[in-house]
């Protein structure tokens, strides 16, 4: 099968500045007013709700070392810093805007700041940290896409990924179809910090695999496909994530998994008012709108926990 390269990483170095345009959870979350709080069980910010959720899983009075990878504004980390001042904190990106927005929101703490490719990064970078967090951002990372007909030459880069896809297909038994989407900038990036023995990561991004439970199929659509979707953004694509392929990678890492709907450490407090806001077809208001999209990327988001 033939390939073409879909990659963000101009896109994120020379072009991005601002984030005003791409609602993610984390920033839904935020203000303390957000009608997106509205309708959880717990009124907090996302990086609030994820600490006390890791907290059954990660003892962080002996897991001080933390990197977060491409940080966003840096809403979580400081959530984090907030709730645990002891946590010593790394936050790299590719992006020279969201760095310096990173910075702005933790000048009151510790932090570390890198501007790097995470994807160029050997593996005792990450032998250092005792959690890494990769936050609605996997999506971002290098992709190949099935092409037919005839196709251009490939570049040394699209080889490079091509080879690398080949390899881990072989190394983990991961079965790619022969028209299948593959996450190969995701799949690499995992591995190396697997091998890097990293006692607790934590993933979370849109997932192909994801689905909603039976009882709510009526009111929020989603259903998992054979392979990555394409979500187009203002001057780049994004495409989902296969998190079955990244589970098996991690399991023969032999790492415990944990996997989910973000809807788990988020869980919605249905109403009236709610359901019938989730039924219209059309919303009538921005709100209602925000409050759609929100909810469904509460299912369509899944999370890996991965403990040693």
């Amino acid at each position: 099968m033939n390939y073409c390269l879909n990659t963000t990483k101009s896109y994120h170095a020379h072009e991005l500045d601002t984030l005003g345009w791409e609602l993610t959870v984390c920033n839904a979350l935020y203000p303390e007013n957000s009608p997106c709080r509205n309708i959880l069980k717990t009124n907090a910010s996302l990086g609030v709700s994820l600490y006390r959720f890791l907290e059954k899983y990660i003892p962080f009075s002996e897991s001080r070392n933390v990197l977060e990878i491409g940080g966003g504004i840096g809403y979580l980390l400081r959530d984090f810093l907030e709730l645990n001042p002891n946590l010593r904190a790394t936050a790299l990106d590719i992006s020279p805007y969201l760095l310096n927005r990173q910075k702005e929101t933790l000048q009151k703490y510790n932090v570390r700041f890198i501007q790097a490719d995470a994807l160029k990064k050997e593996t005792v970078f990450f032998t250092p940290f005792d959690l890494i967090i990769m936050n609605e951002n996997m999506g971002d990372l290098p992709t190949l896409i099935p092409q037919k007909g005839i196709v251009p030459s490939p570049t040394e880069e699209l080889l490079f990924y091509q080879n690398k896809a080949s390899e881990l297909n072989s190394r983990y038994y991961l079965n790619f179809a022969s028209d299948e989407i593959i996450n190969i900038g995701a799949l690499m990036l995992l591995e190396n910090i697997c091998r890097a023995d990293v006692k607790y990561i934590y993933l979370s991004e849109h997932s192909c695999d994801a689905a909603v439970p039976e009882e709510m199929q009526k009111l929020i659509d989603i259903k998992p496909t054979a392979t990555p979707e394409k979500i187009t953004l203002k001057g780049h694509d994004e495409y989902t994530i296969k998190f079955s392929q990244l589970q098996k990678i991690a399991e023969i890492f032999n790492y415990k998994v944990r996997r989910g709907p973000i809807a788990d450490f988020l869980p919605i407090e249905f109403s009236n008012k709610l359901t019938a806001i989730l039924r219209f077809r059309t919303p009538a208001t921005d709100e209602q709108e925000i409050i759609q999209q929100f909810v469904y990327d509460l299912y369509k988001y899944e999370y890996l926990i991965l403990t040693k």
